[in-house]
């Protein structure tokens, strides 16, 4: 069944929603790696085939196919991914599943000890806005560009 395209349905909406995405992409001192890393792993965990299939493809720009294909399971491969790479997808699970987490102080301390506050806060608006975004497009089933 085809679904709506949103961002067509609703202009303004997607216009203030790719704000926060362009601000974060483009406006933070976070490394453009880090950004796509964090987006693909929310969009794993939400299930969002789209996001996982762009953010994959954006990664394996910059970042081997072996260690993406490990995104889902860093935390059995810690040596593939820097302190704060891990620091940051730790926080990115954290506030992803905030209704179980309710963003322990463990995780938020983890990440403060590696992020400055403005980085913090700016990693926490991608997480943010990917999260968003994987609730659009899940649900309106967009298109991957993957073929058979």
């Amino acid at each position: 069944m085809d679904r709506l395209k949103w961002f067509e349905v609703a202009p303004e909406g997607a216009k203030a929603l790719f704000g926060v995405h362009h601000y974060v992409t483009k406006g933070t001192n976070l490394p453009e790696e880090l950004i796509h890393l964090i987006f693909l792993r929310v969009s794993q965990i939400n299930g969002c085939a789209y996001c996982i299939d762009m953010h994959s493809r954006d990664l394996r720009k910059t970042m081997s196919v072996d260690k993406v294909t490990l995104v889902p399971v860093w935390k059995e491969v810690p040596h593939l991914f820097s302190d704060q790479y891990r620091a940051a997808l730790a926080w990115a699970e954290e506030v992803t599943n905030v209704s179980v987490t309710h963003a322990s102080d463990e995780a938020y301390a983890a990440a403060a000890a590696v992020f400055g506050d403005k980085d913090l806060v700016d990693l926490t608006l991608a997480i943010a806005a990917m999260n968003a975004f994987n609730r659009l497009g899940a649900p309106f089933r967009l298109p991957v560009s993957a073929k058979p």
